[in-house]
């Protein structure tokens, strides 16, 4: 399974890359009052990496909870001595 998704990943990135290379053209990129002018390629790429990005937190806080939710809890014993 491990294999898979390495080669999946390798896939991925091969394409970005290609992807990159070809339209690295300089584009305008305007975000409320902040505007900037970048090449097309490096857009691209930190979108892709903020994707990888938030796939591996939001599946490291699925596992967690999934976990916490799994784990058995030992019952509480009331002890009382009369």
């Amino acid at each position: 399974m491990r294999f898979m998704i390495l080669i999946i990943f390798i896939c991925i990135v091969i394409i970005v890359a290609i992807f990159s290379i070809q339209n690295s053209q300089p584009i305008s990129i305007s975000i409320f009052t902040w505007s900037s002018q970048t090449s097309l390629a490096i857009i691209v790429f930190l979108s892709v990496a903020l994707g990888f990005v938030i796939g591996l937190v939001s599946s490291f806080v699925f596992r967690v909870s999934k976990k916490a939710k799994t784990r058995v809890r030992e019952p509480v014993h009331n002890a009382r001595t009369d």
